[in-house]
């Protein structure tokens, strides 16, 4: 795909994902993170192209305008949506494939000061909580959830839920066929309720 249907195809995803759209004119002025991934695909094509100085430089403006900081050396794919995105971080070697649900204050950050790959990989069709983190090189399989404000600091398999500090995997692979986040497994109900057994 060209750049420019890349453009085309993010400003089309809100309109998947985001029963309060009402209007084109909306993504204009409320959808922070449409034009976060607008911004890092123009970023990213002069990165990728030499003109790293000037990557940057319009990856600092567009964090200024958007509250959204993505480095323009991280890979994302196809119609990945950040919803209420303010506060998102996304670390320079992350990887992001196709149809990830992203949600405000999610940081995809690194552990490690070596050169190369420290920031996680986040497979397709994923969803990403509120105040989640996920840090160093792991790998989220795809259809996958993180529930809000976990940390994440090992390997999530696919088709799976993870929440909590420090994140437990709870495999429910029907919980994971859908985007219906808010349907996340309560492991302090589910321990209460063991321990009064």
């Amino acid at each position: 795909m060209t750049l420019f249907q890349l453009i085309k195809e993010d400003f089309l995803v809100p309109k998947l994902n985001d029963p309060a759209l009402h209007n084109n004119f909306e993504l204009l002025f409320n959808y922070p993170g449409v034009w976060a991934i607008i911004n890092y695909r123009i970023a990213n094509k002069l990165y990728n192209n030499g003109f790293k100085l000037l990557a940057r430089i319009i990856s600092g403006i567009s964090q200024f305008l958007t509250n959204i900081d993505i480095h323009p050396a991280c890979n994302i794919g196809r119609r990945v949506f950040i919803d209420h995105g303010f506060g998102v971080v996304i670390g320079e070697t992350t990887i992001i494939k196709d149809d990830v649900l992203i949600y405000q204050g999610v940081t995809l950050g690194g552990v490690s000061l070596t050169h190369g790959k420290r920031h996680p990989t986040i497979e397709s069709n994923c969803v990403i909580g509120s105040g989640a983190k996920i840090l160093g090189n792991i790998t989220i399989g795809s259809k996958s959830k993180i529930g809000a404000n976990s940390v994440v600091i090992n390997d999530v398999d696919e088709n799976s839920t993870a929440v909590g500090v420090p994140a437990r995997v709870i495999k429910r692979k029907s919980l994971c066929a859908t985007h219906d986040h808010n349907i996340l497994p309560d492991i302090n109900k589910e321990l209460f309720e063991y321990l009064l057994k």
